[in-house]
């Protein structure tokens, strides 16, 4: 007979989502019984004929530790299970990157004494198929164990347990090479849109694309790496080279292997930190990230869940000449996601560098946490820097509006405004004069006598202070559509 068998995370340590019907699932016999106990409650169910059972739990109010058996034909004891909020926290490197080679690291890993909060981190799995079971186990936070973890996650859950004072689970989905948005969209997500359809059928790429975006890649990577020697971190992991034949970039693979095997998994939502493998082709990445967010809703029938998401900070040496970038139409797409219900956008233009792997994590997991506290919590904060509202072109100057304001505008250095270009009907942009007038930015230039666009912080890696007053900054935005 078959003993009732678990997946890697329902396990010690683990944390349940509060005040939800949260799942419990296996496999054992066909028609067995299985009965799960915890808190004083007692609920049962019965395999189905393939042998897989799921259960919803009574809702659970924050607290533990509690000690949770399952049993069958054979019992299986799970300790120290907490009750709380449970986050997936996904995307690509930047998200995976750890604690240990994060700004500050010794001081922060000293610190992390956090027994309330828990880390699951899935190992890495592109798989061409879905996949029920992952590999992982539940870490209590302690210094011993902290400097493993993805450190934009733990400054995250920091945040979240040191401002709610409950409970905290991280579920770390997120490969530690570069990965596209399209590899963690389900296949049956892409019929959102036909387009993206087209694309996975391989009609759109062909064996040299594919060689052309690795050689783009490989050339990143190299630079990359030699800034990893020079600051003495780990280099970041080679791109991997298309065989001789490569087809159109792979679909599915990530959520598949990485998303797949956490849906039963009931959750508060998403902090998603993903971008820099889709710059070179930004008006895809428009269709792209709208696609994943409303499939991964899909996917896991919990409604609208909490989607917080990093907008890509600042890369590249910095910005010197006003012009096109493809890092800032990225910035853009991301922003176009705002769109969708019960999202939320951390602006890092600020806390770039020259390194695709920026050290500053503290302020990436800040952010994501403020919009979590402002919006999914109801905290009395702020939840980002001033974000473009309007334009209005008068005679030689044009006033830009705003919204979420964040106490008021401010200069951050207390220095003339910097980040600002203008530009006439010829679409020729050049570095403006910039004012802060009460709740507007007022840009001109004398370069241009009736200017019609205005472009802030766009670049690859733009020098700009506009700040609210709270000390977040604000968004990069385009008045035009060029």
């Amino acid at each position: 007979h078959a003993e009732v068998r678990l997946p890697a995370i329902i396990s010690d340590n683990m944390v349940l989502q509060q005040k939800s019907k949260a799942t419990i699932w296996g496999d054992a016999d066909p028609n067995e019984k299985v009965t799960v106990k915890i808190a004083g409650a007692t609920q049962s169910v019965t395999a189905g004929v393939d042998g897989h059972w799921a259960m919803k739990l009574s809702p659970l109010k924050p607290g533990g530790p509690y000690e949770m058996t399952i049993t069958g034909r054979n019992k299986i004891t799970i300790e120290n299970v907490m009750v709380g909020e449970v986050w997936v926290c996904a995307g690509q490197s930047n998200m995976a990157w750890p604690l240990r080679s994060a700004k500050d690291a010794q001081s922060e890993i000293a610190a992390a004494q956090y027994p309330k909060i828990r880390v699951f981190t899935l190992a890495n799995n592109a798989s061409p198929t879905r996949q029920a079971y992952c590999d992982g186990k539940w870490i209590v936070c302690d210094p011993s164990k902290a400097g493993d973890f993805s450190a934009v996650a733990y400054f995250f859950g920091r945040e979240i347990f040191d401002s709610q004072k409950i409970p905290v689970g991280l579920i770390v989905s997120a490969s530690t090479g570069p990965s596209k948005a399209e590899d963690w969209i389900p296949a049956d997500g892409l019929d959102l849109d036909p387009d993206l359809r087209t694309l996975a059928a391989g009609k759109s790429g062909d064996a040299e694309m594919e060689k052309e975006e690795y050689k783009r890649r490989y050339a990143g990577w190299v630079e990359a790496s030699a800034k990893a020697k020079e600051d003495n971190q780990p280099a970041p992991p080679e791109p991997q080279a298309p065989g001789d034949d490569a087809k159109a970039p792979s679909y599915s693979t990530l959520f598949n292997g990485m998303i797949s095997p956490i849906l039963p998994c009931s959750i508060r939502g998403v902090a998603w930190y993903q971008g820099e493998a889709n710059t070179g082709n930004p008006q895809l990445y428009r269709k792209l990230f709208p696609v994943l967010i409303r499939s991964w809703r899909q996917s896991w029938g919990q409604g609208d869940f909490p989607f917080l998401f990093v907008q890509l900070p600042g890369f590249r040496l910095k910005q010197t000449l006003p012009g096109n970038s493809e890092w800032a139409e990225l910035r853009e797409a991301q922003a176009m996601a705002l769109k969708l219900p019960k999202t939320g956008m951390a602006v890092t233009i600020d806390i770039g560098e020259d390194n695709i792997h920026p050290a500053d994590k503290q302020d990436v997991g800040r952010r994501l946490a403020l919009l979590a506290r402002a919006d999914v919590y109801g905290d009395d904060n702020a939840a980002s820097g001033p974000v473009f509202s309007s334009s209005k072109a008068e005679g030689n100057h044009i006033v830009i509006d705003f919204k979420q304001l964040d106490g008021g505008l401010v200069a951050k250095d207390g220095q003339a405004l910097k980040g600002f270009a203008i530009a006439g009907a010829d679409k020729k942009f050049v570095w403006a004069d910039a004012k802060i007038v009460g709740d507007t930015v007022v840009v001109s230039s004398d370069q241009v006598a009736t200017p019609v666009a205005v472009r802030y912080a766009w670049g690859d890696n733009p020098d700009c202070n506009l700040f609210g007053k709270g000390g977040l900054p604000a968004a990069p935005f385009r008045t035009d559509n060029w």
